[in-house]
């Protein structure tokens, strides 16, 4: 049986046969473990739903024509883009002006400072009147208020002018385009929609009974799209559906670089509390190969890949089923992503396992 499987396992990777006759004819060096039979939890499958955690909808702080776009729909953009610029013409000349205003009164102060300072001096000599001082001391704080004015007006000029240029809120795709260029914007009025496709929210409807075993911040592995993604139990939601006696618990992922829809199914396993006997291997011999999960059996010391199905994982061990697979089969446990098919190996723990 084992032989035949080997044959057929040959036959479908022919893929392989490009392979340099030198990395073939090298004897690899793993560690294996014998397959055993061991009691596990069986699992049930639930279906669930992919929300983006991030959907804003962007909006003009300010009027004006739009002078540029900068995005399309289903574009990506990074936080702080600029995305859209509003005429500035008029608060450009406005920022000019109030420059010169700031520029006249630092030196109506800087003057002012020096009459002041040389009178404070002479009136403690008694060499001018009193009124002589009062008025250099009035000319100076009117200075000093004149100077803190235009640096406040000149403040909320630059402020107004950050806002003809809005920019992504976040990294995101855009959705949604509600702007054309050369049109008026008022204030408020929407130019955008983006979406964090980073960030996902994934909402599983589960029976009481499976909540129960289930604890915030533990982590699980989501199926998206025939990709495995790790998510992080964030919530459990105490009003349910009182027909089906389930309850929305909610998830939390980082898509990283992975395309996802919003909407998308969502695939998670959970223990029931029944259980059965299956072939348990330690996990790291499962790894992927053509996008499937697969092991490297050891038959007369070279390599045998077989496909397998993961019933469940459970602490540092997984529970698999495949056809052929028979308990005591030395399975590859380390060594085994230098591995392929029909490659000779050499077991380096083998008295251990005999």
């Amino acid at each position: 049986m084992i032989k035949k499987i080997s044959l057929v396992l040959v036959s479908s990777f022919l893929m392989f046969s490009n392979l340099n006759a030198a990395e073939v004819s090298q004897t690899a060096l793993v560690e294996t473990q014998a397959l055993k039979k061991q009691e596990v939890n069986d699992l049930q499958e639930f279906v669930g739903t992919v929300n983006f955690d991030k959907k804003s909808k962007i909006a003009s702080e300010t009027s004006g024509v739009v002078k540029k776009i900068s995005f399309e729909v289903g574009q990506k953009v990074k936080k702080d883009e600029v995305l859209v610029q509003i005429d500035s013409d008029i608060l450009d000349a406005q920022i000019k002006a109030s420059q010169s205003a700031v520029n006249m009164y630092e030196v109506q102060l800087k003057n002012a400072k020096k009459n002041y300072d040389r009178y404070s001096v002479l009136i403690e000599k008694k060499s001018i009147s009193q009124k002589v001082f009062d008025d250099s001391k009035l000319e100076y704080d009117v200075a000093s208020e004149n100077l803190i004015s235009s640096k406040a007006k000149l403040n909320e000029l630059t402020i107004q002018k950050s806002k003809k240029v809005i920019k992504a809120p976040y990294s995101g795709v855009i959705v949604e385009k509600n702007i054309n260029l050369n049109e008026w914007l008022n204030q408020g009025n929407q130019v955008a929609t983006i979406v964090n496709t980073q960030e996902l929210e994934v909402i599983f409807n589960l029976p009481i009974s499976f909540i129960g075993g289930l604890k915030n911040g533990d982590e699980y592995d989501i199926n998206i799209s025939d990709e495995i993604i790790k998510a992080k139990l964030y919530a459990a939601i105490p009003s349910g559906d009182k027909l089906t006696r389930t309850f929305p618990v909610r998830f939390k992922a980082d898509a990283k670089d992975k395309f996802i829809f919003d909407g998308a199914s969502a695939k998670i396993n959970f223990a029931k509390e029944s259980k059965s006997m299956a072939l348990v291997i330690n996990r790291d011999a499962v790894i992927k190969r053509f996008n499937m999960d697969v092991i490297f059996a050891v038959v007369n010391e070279k390599a045998v890949m077989i496909p397998v199905k993961v019933i469940t994982y459970f602490g540092l061990n997984a529970a698999i089923t495949a056809e052929g697979l028979v308990e005591g089969m030395q399975i590859v446990t380390k060594g085994n992503e230098r591995v392929f098919p029909d490659m000779p190996v050499q077991v380096l723990n083998n008295s251990q396992n005999k």
